[in-house]
This record gives structure tokens, sequence and C-alpha cells, in this order.
């Protein structure tokens, strides 16, 4: 079991904060659950506890944007995405200020802490907002290296990180490019696109399918928005079907973009696998991908179901 991308994050800016010396960290009293705390003691004069203030941490960021500075706002998906959504629309989004979000804890994964935690519209929500780009990364690696990213794009931007420890899927020195997807196979008979904690379980569904005579592909989409229309379009002219998983509404989420992009240039049917329009629970979150059927066995079983 590797790390959790939450851990990752904080790490990332432990590193990243020698390199870039303009960045700043925010938290909303949580730094210890977000992993901000290594920034906070590491530069103590670059970090901002602003408290259970979430509103005021977005607006304060976007103050120091204007100012030169590079600012990560951490603190939970829920709060991140629904608490603050009126000043990260118009105080960061409507002037493209170079703020970045760091929402941790998102998603069905967050397990014991239940529903009013567990974030599954916060893509939806984000992707909808003009100049915002969405990113989820599904482990280490792709993490460290999606926050250096960020910091190099000029724009607001919003990253989706985990609680829940999940397996390294990428090596170190794999490349990756924002608004590309990555492919893994080339099977035909159909594709899994996954994003964030749900690329593992497609991955582990799709050698249990080739052991059972179905090549599949898998597409891991780590930029959410903007979305790479090229693979998705290519995965459905080359494949028999198309099945999205996401641990995040249907709704809005993962399988609403893939389905934007298919309706308007290449209609085929789309499976969408997720949360169906319905809050989470309290449970351990291995059990929870089970329960709303976004785990490897679900996967798998959907595909040859059909």
């Amino acid at each position: 079991m590797g790390k959790a991308t939450r851990e990752s994050y904080g790490e990332a800016l432990v590193e990243l904060g020698e390199k870039y010396s303009n960045l700043v960290v925010l938290d909303a009293d949580l730094s210890g659950a977000t992993k901000t705390n290594g920034f906070a003691k590491k530069y103590p004069e670059r970090f901002f506890n602003i408290g259970i203030a979430e509103q005021d941490m977005m607006g304060t960021a976007a103050g120091l944007a204007l100012g030169g500075k590079i600012p990560f706002a951490s603190t939970f998906a829920v709060f991140a995405s629904g608490r603050a959504y009126d000043q990260i629309r118009n105080t960061i989004c409507y002037g493209k200020i170079n703020v970045k979000i760091g929402a941790t804890h998102a998603g069905i994964t967050v397990g014991e802490d239940g529903a009013t935690h567990q974030a599954l519209e916060d893509i939806g929500m984000m992707r909808a907002l003009p100049n915002m780009t969405v990113l989820y990364p599904c482990d280490d690696y792709q993490t460290r290296w999606m926050i250096e990213e960020a910091i190099k794009l000029n724009g607001p931007v919003y990253v989706r990180l985990t609680r829940a420890k999940t397996d390294d899927v990428y090596k170190i020195g794999t490349e990756f490019e924002l608004g590309k997807g990555v492919q893994h196979g080339n099977g035909t008979d159909a594709t899994i696109i996954a994003t964030g904690v749900t690329v593992g379980e497609a991955l582990a569904a799709q050698r249990d399918l080739i052991a059972k005579g179905m090549d599949v592909r898998v597409i891991d989409i780590h930029t959410i928005k903007p979305i790479d229309k090229e693979i998705i379009l290519k995965a459905a002219r080359e494949t028999k079907r198309i099945i999205t998983v996401e641990d995040h509404s249907i709704i809005g989420g993962l399988g609403s973009a893939v389905c934007e992009v298919l309706c308007e240039e290449y209609p085929v049917k789309v499976t969408r696998m997720g949360i169906k329009d319905e809050f989470g629970q309290s449970g351990k979150w291995q059990e929870l991908l089970a329960h709303y059927k976004i785990d490897r066995t679900s996967i798998v079983e959907e595909l040859l179901r059909n």
C-alpha cells in the first residue's frame, strides 16, 4: 500500500518551498489532517493558519496572489468547495486570480467520518467555474508532479486529494501532461475511464478481465478540466463499450464530463459507475467502494454482465 495523496501533497509543498520562494500555504485549522503542518514547521513565516474560516482563507489567498505570492489554500474538500464556494467563484475565478486549492479528504474514501465530510459533488461544482482547472491525482508520484504543475500554471487550480492510502500506480520518472489522459493497454472490448482513487481499482479490474478473456483498456483522466477529448473519442471509436468509474456523484463528475464530450462529437452508450444521487455513509473506505459498486469486483461484474 502506498501513501494517501494528502500525504504526498504535504511532502511536495515542503520540497517545493525551497524551489519557489514565493510559495505560501494557508490552512483552515486542519494542518494535521491536510498534512500542511510539515510546511508550517519548515517555513513558519510563509504559513498562515486562518482558523475555521474557509471563506476568509480564500479571500486572503486571493490577496496574497495579487501581491505576487503563489498560495495553496488547504482544507477538506467538502469545506473548500461548499463552504467557500462564493469566494472561489467571485473572488478567485472571476478575476482569474492565481490561487491553488488543496482539497483533501475528498470522495467516499473519507470513510468513517461519514456523509457530512464526504465531498461527492465538488468536481461538478469546481469544473462549472470559468477559469478553474480541476485535477485529481491517483498516487504519490502523480500528486508530486501535479503540485508543481499547479504552481507553474497561472490561474485558479483545484486539486482533489484523498484520505485513504492507495497503491502506487506510476513509477518515478513517468511523464505526464496536464490536460492529457494516460492510457493503459490497447484493448478493444471495452474502455474503463477512471480518475483518482478509482484508477487503481480500474487497473486491478483490467487484470482480472484479461484473465477472463476480455481485453480492455484503462484511461486515467487526472485532469478533469480541461478534459482530454482526443483520448476519449479515440476510445469510443476503437472499443465496444465505455464505462466511467469515480468516487463522486455521477451527476456533474467524471462521467458527466465524458458524456458531454461524446454526445456532442461521437454519440455512444456510456455506463457511469459512481455515487447515484445520494449521500455517503460511515464505514471503512474499502467497504464503501464495494457498497457503492466502484471497486475492482464491481467493475469486473459490470463488464461481464453485458
